[in-house]
């Protein structure tokens, strides 16, 4: 499984070090993890990704071109026809030519996140299908996500697609067996990546290397 570490803030040169596949960095302002400033240049391994809360096209766009985002995660209510035209940027009509060209050279991947506790509708993926690249799936809580526990993941032995999804959802050290217990299931058979956030902290955005260490290792 791939590992993507999210809620990027401090010490990101510290976390990249450990070459995760993905670092994730929140552009939803009322996030207490919410990133502004340069994302420092990282090992080319590893993806950007921008997660984003119902935010504007033109938002979206501005940030993937700003930071060279490989990959973009919608945490709202987005629509299919949302992520259908993010999708195909090449297409969208903007007024800045070389904005236009600039966004060009940038191969952007879509993540779209779905919320669970005890049981899901998986009906919902259906109009998703075509327009994104990955599912995630996060804990149902008061906020969009980096709520700190799991939900029950028995729920994704019905899962109906074939599509790669991210399991995210207050995961830590403690979930290693757990884990390694789902990997073993017909039910991880396209679980593609582990998001892993807040267990990692000692504040919002401020990483334990050693933990995260020991994770990367432990997988």
């Amino acid at each position: 499984m791939k590992l993507k570490v999210c809620g990027m803030k401090y010490n990101i040169d510290e976390v990249a070090a450990l070459q995760p596949d993905y670092l994730g960095f929140i552009f939803h302002k009322p996030s207490s993890r919410y990133f502004e400033g340069t994302i420092p240049e990282l090992p080319k391994s590893i993806k950007k990704v921008g997660v984003f809360v119902n935010h504007s096209l033109e938002f979206v766009l501005e940030k993937i071109n700003e930071h060279q985002l490989s990959c973009v995660q919608l945490h709202g209510d987005e629509s299919p026809e949302y992520c259908d035209v993010l999708s195909d940027v090449c297409d969208l009509e903007l007024s800045d030519e070389s904005y236009q060209n600039n966004l060009n050279k940038v191969q952007t991947e879509i993540i779209k996140v779905f919320s669970i506790k005890d049981k899901f509708n998986f009906d919902a993926l259906k109009p998703y299908e075509n327009v994104v690249d990955y599912f995630l799936f996060d804990t149902k809580g008061k906020l969009p996500g980096g709520n700190g526990y799991t939900f029950n993941w028995d729920v994704l032995k019905d899962y109906p697609s074939t599509k790669p999804y991210f399991l995210s959802g207050g995961i830590g050290l403690n979930e290693l067996k757990n884990i390694k217990e789902f990997k073993k299931t017909s039910a991880s058979k396209f679980c593609y990546a582990l998001d892993v956030n807040s267990k990692f902290e000692t504040k919002p955005g401020l990483k334990k290397i050693d933990e995260l260490e020991k994770f990367k290792d432990e997988l």
